[in-house]
């Protein structure tokens, strides 16, 4: 019984890291919207853009517990954690700098009005709290069952870490995010290695799905078996020691200014 605690407090600190990296970029976004008003509407529209995560976060939560054993829907969390992770581990390859994506928001945000800009930072919350629960939710459906009651159509035991995870990624927007900023300053590849944890994660999912009963292509038990469980935390640790260590990018000459 202890192991299974032990599995759910290392999941649970797994996912309060990746939660505050996700939390970051969010708050950055929220700042880069409302960086055009004026300072005393600036902090009500990201107050209001807090409220509005406290509540889409929660909205998503409930809504995607009372489906998540679904395979179906399984299957389109695992697709839809796998494109976002690999497109912008793909994107930060390859594409072009990420830097002008904020820049592009911060343009289209200039001149808009205090209404029409917390409807811009409602939707941006409603996009971060979607994937920030499916990578929640997708990485507790790979814990063991708990004696825990079930609850929200959940294992209790799963549905704690979710809500626990849920609730420190909105405490980690408030008082945290300027430190993950910081950090993702000093270390840009941890954003990069966030979006290769999601696309892991949403292989964890998969294979949850192709184990699921009514598909029947790998065993029911093997998601939570030994080797599995080592072999999946083992990569996750991998990509966040290579984020974690991986040099900064020089910057250019025009990057600086």
């Amino acid at each position: 019984m202890e192991s299974i605690w032990l599995e759910y407090a290392w999941a649970l600190l797994i996912l309060i890291g990746l939660e505050g990296l996700l939390s970051a970029d969010n708050a950055l976004v929220l700042a880069v919207i409302a960086k055009h008003l004026p300072e005393d509407q600036k902090k009500r529209a990201i107050n209001y853009g807090i409220i509005m995560a406290f509540v889409f976060r929660f909205g998503a939560l409930f809504a995607i517990s009372f489906i998540a054993n679904v395979w179906q829907i399984q299957a389109i969390g695992a697709a839809y954690l796998l494109y976002l992770g690999l497109k912008h581990v793909i994107k930060a390859k390859f594409g072009k700098e990420n830097k002008n994506i904020r820049e592009d928001v911060k343009e289209e945000a200039a001149g808009k009005g205090f209404w029409p800009t917390v409807g811009k930072i409602a939707l941006a919350d409603l996009a971060f709290a979607i994937d920030s629960i499916l990578a929640a939710v997708a990485l507790a459906l790979g814990l063991p069952d708990s004696p825990l009651d079930d609850l929200g159509g959940m294992d209790g035991g799963q549905f704690i870490v979710v809500v626990l995870g849920g609730i420190a990624g909105l405490i980690l927007i408030k008082f945290a995010a300027t430190w993950f900023v910081k950090l993702l300053g000093k270390r840009p590849a941890l954003e990069t290695t966030a979006y290769a944890i999601v696309a892991w994660v949403g292989v964890k999912l998969a294979v949850i799905t192709l184990a699921h009963e009514d598909i029947g292509v790998l065993d029911h038990h093997f998601p939570h078996s030994t080797g599995w469980t080592i072999v999946f935390y083992g990569v996750l640790v991998a990509i966040a020691l290579l984020g974690w260590f991986a040099p900064a990018k020089k910057q250019t000459e025009g990057e600086a200014l």
